[in-house]
């Protein structure tokens, strides 16, 4: 069997060039077709033997591109879940050089994209490529409804696809083992309409809503973190939207609450927490309409623990790799929330180095790669009992 460290190093010039050519073509979330992307990613499969479907999400349209790799014997089924769409370019005069260039320079290869995630992509694709002689399977999923917000490749794969043993998302980054859930709610406050010039018009439901968030901001949260989770729950208002000219005192404001969950503040208690707050308001406020609230997402917070098979495999084989990660516990939620609340552990994070993450001047150094990819073909050796 070959070592995992040469693997990569013979493969590190075949990284480079097709990370550069994902690169080169725009797959902004939610701006740009992603056909060109997902042809070029499926051609380069397809070259190697590898045989790929399209996912279509709920509307028809194209979310992910999916590959599974049989080893030689049954087994556990891993997958390596990374995304080819991408964040806005942002303000492209700002750019040393342009967002879609791919070009190389001082050891960096510069454009949107190259650290979340088309580099994490193109070093799966090369793991895979290489048939690891495994027992189980090695899927290969990669999402282009990832930075609009929908996640829609992966809902369309875990939820129809049958079971999964693990998954490793390609993310840049540390090793991410855990993270906050997320509850966000839409909340629509009522009042009473009016004139702003009459004397018989309240105050409305601007100022009811103002009420209401400074309700939410001074309670307090439950907690404190533990040492299995070290972080703690966050309220924040992110959007309030009501109101229309100057002569009108409106009736409806509606606010965007994002809840960060931990174990010591979970969806229930989170959503129990607005339900109060929304009926203490109402109550400071007779005379006008209940407040309603939409719960638009709800996932659990996770962290996998000591002993983990899958933290365990990734970490170690980092170290097989020279690197020296430590685990973290991520502030912002991200897919391995909702696969925990499908049982199916996941780490959400480890990657080359990189600079300007969803900013300007986004790039990966590329003497980074052979390590990452080492480290994650250690952890698949380990994780599919590969002889």
């Amino acid at each position: 069997m070959i070592d995992p460290l040469r693997a990569a190093r013979e493969d590190l010039d075949s990284v480079v060039e097709l990370t550069r050519r994902l690169v080169r073509i725009p797959s902004r979330g939610g701006l740009d077709p992603y056909e060109p992307v997902l042809a070029c990613m499926s051609a380069w499969l397809g070259q190697r033997g590898l045989d790929c479907r399209q996912l279509a999400g709920p509307g028809g349209g194209t979310v992910a591109l999916t590959c599974e790799v049989p080893g030689a014997r049954p087994g556990p089924r891993v997958v390596l879940d990374a995304c080819l769409d991408t964040a806005p370019f942002g303000d492209e005069a700002a750019w040393t050089y342009p967002p879609a260039s791919g070009q190389i320079t001082g050891g960096w290869l510069h454009g949107r994209g190259s650290s979340d995630s088309k580099a994490g992509a193109v070093i799966f694709a090369h793991l895979a490529a290489r048939r690891g002689g495994w027992a189980g399977s090695v899927v290969l999923l990669f999402d282009v409804d990832e930075h609009t917000g929908g996640f829609g490749g992966a809902k369309a794969y875990f939820e129809h696809a049958g079971p999964a043993d693990a998954v490793m998302i390609g993310y840049p980054g540390h090793v991410i083992t855990g993270g906050r859930g997320v509850l966000r709610a839409r909340v629509h406050v009522h009042a009473v309409a009016g004139h702003s010039g009459s004397a018989r018009t309240g105050a409305g439901a601007i100022a009811k809503t103002a009420h209401l968030i400074q309700h939410l901001h001074q309670t307090p949260l439950p907690g404190p973190p533990g040492p299995g989770f070290p972080l703690p729950a966050k309220l924040t208002v992110t959007a309030i939207s009501g109101g229309q000219g100057y002569s009108m005192v409106p009736d409806l404001c509606t606010v965007n609450v994002d809840i960060r969950l931990t174990p010591a503040l979970e969806a229930g208690a989170a959503a129990a927490l607005l339900h109060t707050a929304a009926a203490d308001t109402d109550e400071a406020w007779p005379g006008t309409p209940p407040t309603g609230m939409d719960i638009t997402t709800r996932w659990p917070p996770y962290a996998l623990p000591d002993g983990s098979p899958l933290r365990d495999a990734l970490l170690q084989g980092a170290a097989r790799a020279g690197l020296a990660p430590v685990a973290k516990i991520a502030g912002p939620s991200n897919i391995g929330n909702y696969l925990a609340g499908l049982d199916i552990p996941a780490t959400a994070g480890f990657g080359v180095d990189h600079q300007g993450l969803h900013g300007t001047d986004e790039r990966i150094r590329l003497d980074s790669i052979p390590p990452i990819q080492a480290a994650y073909h250690y952890a698949l050796l380990t994780l599919l009992h590969s002889s």
